[in-house]
């Protein structure tokens, strides 16, 4: 089953000569519970890409469908809401509020969308992150790790039906980094999540059970079997508030 869909999808910015193809006609789709890496340079349009899959900008043209949901559909107040309910966000800014402890940066999206967070699943998800001790913590109690670990769990929290993730390790250490990852990808196969993570590190991307690279606002490579580099040309070269 796709849970999400992208159908000949653009942006262009500007006009005539110096119109910019951010995204020139990109078509993919994501199983449940798959892993998917896209990999590009600075300027190749993954991040443009992932902002229209997480509803955070408008394409040209094109389609994105999350969980048979055509988000192009919905209003500014009806995007708002399923991007809390469907989709889960981790940046690699963090994106915590400082005055809040660990626990309550967690269930502050499901707590705005009215709904009684689930005890149980949060702490499972904190268990599995290594957090359960750090839950009345304040984030700036915290290293990078344990707050992008935190930034993972309030994706998690929600059960939504994908989480995207933008360039989730850009601000640690390579050794933190790959720690983090590989929380992720155990944490998405325990809770059955869908994850399309967004990195310029080919190393990263193998964490990843498939790969898709980008180059110039066209897919120009898949890569199916993580592990195995990919041999491509490279001669191409963050959001806002979406809880509220």
């Amino acid at each position: 089953m796709n849970i999400l869909e992208v159908k000949d999808l653009k942006k262009y910015y500007g006009q005539g000569e110096n119109q910019v193809k951010a995204l020139d006609g990109i078509s993919l789709s994501v199983k449940q519970g798959e892993f998917l890496a896209v990999v590009g340079t600075s300027g190749s349009g993954k991040s443009t890409l992932l902002h229209m899959m997480g509803g955070l900008d408008t394409p040209t043209s094109g389609q994105v469908i999350v969980a048979g949901k055509d988000i192009s559909t919905l209003s500014r107040d009806e995007l708002t809401i399923f991007r809390r309910r469907k989709i889960g966000f981790v940046f690699q800014s963090y994106n915590l509020l400082p005055l809040m402890n660990v626990y309550d940066n967690i269930v502050l999206p499901i707590k705005l969308d009215g709904i009684r967070p689930d005890e149980t699943y949060v702490e499972q998800i904190l268990v599995s992150l290594g957090l359960e001790e750090k839950r009345c913590a304040m984030p700036n109690q915290l290293s990078g790790g344990q707050q992008q670990r935190v930034a993972l769990a309030r994706a998690l929290a929600a059960k939504p039906a994908i989480i995207l993730a933008d360039e989730p390790t850009g601000n640690l250490d390579s050794r933190t980094s790959m720690d983090v990852l590989g929380l992720m990808k155990t944490s998405g196969e325990r809770f059955g999540q869908t994850i399309v993570m967004i990195t310029h590190n080919d190393e990263i991307a193998q964490m990843a059970g498939r790969i898709i690279r980008l180059e110039d606002g066209r897919i120009c490579g898949h890569c199916g079997q993580p592990g195995r580099r990919q041999e491509v040309s490279h001669e191409s070269r963050r959001a806002g508030a979406f809880y509220a």
